[in-house]
C-alpha cells in the first residue's frame, strides 16, 4: 500500500486526491504562500509537511503553531519572539516561531483562529518578510516560507468582519482544499487496510483484515471525524479483535446501530420487496396521522396522495381507530 498508494506518507488512490498530491508537487518548488483548507481530521497538516519535505527547504526546519491553541496575550510573543524586559518575566531574549522557521517553513495552523489585531501585524510579516519582537526597536528580516490552514471558511469570516479581507488573499494565493472521508469513499478500504496493518505491528497481532459485513459500515458510515476518525476505529478494532478478521462486534456501537435497517424493513420477515413496501406504507401512514393529529386531509397531503387513497390505505393495514 504504502509503495503504490503513498505520497509523502498520505495514503490515497482516488482521483480528487491525486489532483492534490499533483498542486502539491507544483507549490512545493516555489515560496508561495499556500491555504489548506478541510474539515478537521483530512490531514491538512500532512498536506503541509508534504509542501515543506518536497521542496527546496526541506532541510530547514518545519515550524508549526496552532491559532487557537494559545491565548491571546501569549500568541504575538509566541509568534514573533520578545526582548529581554518586554514584561516581567522575560528575563533574556526569546526567538519567536518566525525566527525559528527562518530558512524553512512555518505553518499557521487553525489561522481562523487568530485575533484581528494580531492578522494586521501578520499582514506586515508576509508582506515585508520582516518580524518585530515584543519589546524591541528594530525590526529583523527574515526568510520563512508561509503556510495555512483552517477548518473554517474564511470567505464567511471576512464577511463578518472577523477576518480580515487583504490578509485573506494574502494567503490565499494558492487554496489547496481536503474534501472530507464521505466525499473519498474509494479511499476507505485503502486507510482502513493501511492502519490495520499499522496496528498489526504496534500490538502484535496477526489480523488478515475485515470481514465484508464490517467493511460495509465503514463505507456507509458518515465519518465526521474524517480519516483521523477512522485511525481511532481502526486501533481500537485491533485491540479487541480476537481472531483473524475485525466482525461489526469490534466497531463502536452507533457504527453499528446506524448500519440497522428500521423495525418495519426487517429482513428477517422475508426479503420480498412486495412486503417491505406494504410495511413501508404502513408506517408512513401512522406516521402522517400522528403528525397530523389524526387529520387526514392534512396527513394525505404530507403522504403526497389522495384523501380517498389514503382512506383506502388506512382500511387495508387496519389503521382505523
Amino acid at each position: 500500500v504504502e509503495k503504490k498508494y503513498s505520497f509523502q506518507n498520505i495514503i490515497a488512490r482516488s482521483e480528487v486526491m491525486a489532483r492534490v498530491f499533483d498542486i502539491v508537487g507544483t507549490v512545493a518548488q516555489h515560496k508561495t504562500t499556500v491555504l489548506i483548507t478541510g474539515e478537521s481530521g483530512t490531514g491538512k497538516e500532512l498536506i503541509a509537511r508534504a509542501i515543506h519535505s518536497s521542496g527546496p527547504r526541506c532541510s530547514c526546519p518545519l515550524v508549526t503553531i496552532n491559532c487557537g491553541s494559545i491565548p491571546e496575550n501569549l500568541l504575538e510573543s509566541e509568534l514573533f519572539g520578545y526582548k529581554k524586559g518586554a514584561f516581567t518575566d522575560a528575563f533574556k531574549d526569546k526567538p519567536g516561531r518566525f525566527e525559528e522557521a527562518h530558512g524553512g517553513t512555518i505553518l499557521l495552523d487553525e489561522i481562523g483562529e487568530l485575533p484581528l489585531a494580531l492578522q494586521v501585524k501578520l499582514l506586515r510579516v508576509l508582506q515585508e518578510e520582516e518580524i518585530m519582537p515584543l519589546g524591541g526597536v528594530g525590526s529583523k528580516k527574515i526568510d520563512v516560507r508561509v503556510l495555512a490552514s483552517t477548518s473554517k471558511y474564511l470567505e464567511n469570516e471576512v464577511k463578518r468582519g472577523r477576518f480580515r479581507e487583504d490578509l485573506f488573499y494574502r494567503i490565499n494565493v494558492m487554496g489547496i482544499h481536503l474534501p472530507p472521508l464521505r466525499d473519498r469513499r474509494g479511499d476507505i478500504p485503502l486507510l482502513a487496510g493501511y492502519f490495520l496493518n499499522m496496528f498489526n505491528k504496534k500490538l502484535e497481532k496477526n489480523i488478515e483484515g475485515l470481514s465484508s459485513e464490517t467493511m460495509s459500515i465503514l463505507m456507509g458510515y458518515k465519518w465526521p471525524g474524517n480519516v483521523r476518525e477512522l485511525e481511532n476505529i481502526m486501533e481500537r478494532a485491533a485491540l479487541l479483535t480476537v481472531g483473524r478478521w475485525v466482525t461489526p462486534g469490534e466497531l463502536p456501537a452507533n457504527m453499528n446501530q446506524m448500519n440497522k435497517l428500521p423495525s418495519f424493513l426487517n429482513p428477517e420477515d422475508g426479503l420480498s420487496i412486495r412486503e417491505a413496501s406494504k410495511r413501508l406504507q404502513r408506517h408512513l401512514i401512522e406516521e402522517a396521522l400522528l403528525q397530523t393529529g389524526g387529520n387526514r386531509t392534512k396527513a394525505a397531503a404530507l403522504l403526497e396522495i389522495s384523501r380517498p387513497m389514503l382512506i383506502s390505505k388506512i382500511r387495508e393495514y387496519g389503521l382505523e381507530s
